[in-house]
């Protein structure tokens, strides 16, 4: 495979990906499965370590993917058509990267190669999450965290 097309987001805009380019894009570190609360004065997000029901905390990928809108009534589709979402992503989102001009990280599966490496490198939730289920929603607030940058 060229170069060129190994690396498709260097030179593609994200509205012009394809849908497994735009799905590969995906670094599986499940950041953005973690509840997060919003400071309703200032709209200040803030993350939680509460994962949401779906997320496998091991892999870090969603249960149940392709059902999951219906299964989980506030989880959120990301549309490559609608970047100005992408604020709500921490810094090291692939979609929010790319969305704001800037590369791919060192561990990124696409750049690295390996998929283990968003693991090792500390980024995903692995290990660090735990079950919404073992936590009541007026909990939420003890499990705000400082380890992912907006």
């Amino acid at each position: 495979m060229p170069t060129h097309e190994r690396e498709f987001w260097k030179t593609k805009k994200l509205t012009e990906m394809t849908p497994g380019e735009w799905e590969s894009l995906c670094d599986g570190c499940g950041r953005c499965c973690l509840h997060k609360l919003e400071d309703i004065d200032t709209g200040q997000c803030y993350y939680t370590n509460v994962a949401c029901r779906l997320l496998d905390r091991k892999s870090c990928r969603c249960r149940n993917y392709t059902a999951r809108m219906h299964v989980v009534a506030d989880c959120l589709d990301l549309s490559k058509t609608q970047e100005v979402q992408f604020g709500w992503l921490p810094a090291s989102c692939a979609y929010r990267r790319l969305s704001d001009g800037r590369p791919l990280s060192w561990w990124h599966p696409l750049v690295s190669g390996d998929p283990e490496t968003v693991h090792t490198a500390g980024i995903s939730v692995r290990g660090r999450a735990v079950d919404e289920h073992q936590v009541s929603h007026n909990q939420f607030e003890e499990h705000v965290i400082d380890w992912i940058e907006f």
